[in-house]
């Protein structure tokens, strides 16, 4: 049985063009981040009931984002929430793809980015958001990198919320984002949600400084 992607048909399908304007067309094609499933936890079992959308997703991101972002004054508060809020705008048209859909990875931001410019390319400044958008596909910058381990971070995160809910066993996907983040600060921050899961690792830490 096919796996249930969205709530509903994009909004924008039902507007009167002609009575619209750009910004109104632009949001009834961005809300529907609030309507579509973040794919992969429906494929490993979530009810849809619970399972998160791709706009809560990015919601994570922005809010994780402002939470640490202290922690880097290196770093331009602005962008790295511009980034945070555009970085999955794509999904919008093509749907959250996952390793499943056996996608490639250039075909994949092809189209995301041709859905970006869809949206973004009818409105006042949406030149620089789509600026944004292709910035962190090519992990161009330090806050495009920042994003990025943020993104990474909120999918560990919320695998404990699912863990913690008996909807997900964490323990899967723990090591795989452990591996992926550089920055020693994000590292801190995973190694004390991994002991969550694992006390017994964190009690052999602290026998180890005795």
């Amino acid at each position: 049985m096919p796996v249930l992607t969205e709530k509903a048909d994009i909004p924008v399908s039902l507007l009167d063009a002609s009575r619209s304007t750009a910004f109104i067309e632009a949001w009834f094609e961005i809300v529907h981040l609030k309507q579509l499933y973040r794919k992969g936890w429906l494929e490993r079992g979530v009810d849809p009931r619970f399972c998160e959308s791709v706009a809560e997703h990015t919601f994570g991101n922005a809010m994780i984002s402002l939470l640490l972002l202290h922690r880097h004054p290196e770093l331009s508060v602005e962008k790295v929430l511009r980034l945070a809020l555009v970085h999955d705008l794509g999904e919008a048209y093509v749907g959250d793809f996952t390793p499943r859909d056996n996608v490639d990875p250039d075909e994949k931001r092809r189209l995301e980015g041709a859905a970006v410019v869809k949206i973004l390319g009818k409105v006042p400044g949406g030149d620089k958001l789509i600026a944004d958008w292709e910035e962190y596909e090519a992990q161009a910058s330090p806050e495009a990198k920042f994003v990025k381990q943020i993104d990474r971070l909120e999918f560990a995160l919320q695998a404990s919320v699912y863990d913690h809910q008996g909807r997900v066993d964490a323990g899967e996907f723990m090591p795989r984002v452990q591996a992926a983040l550089t920055s020693a600060e994000l590292q801190k921050e995973m190694a004390a949600l991994m002991a969550i899961h694992n006390p017994e690792e964190l009690d052999k830490g602290e026998d180890d400084n005795e």
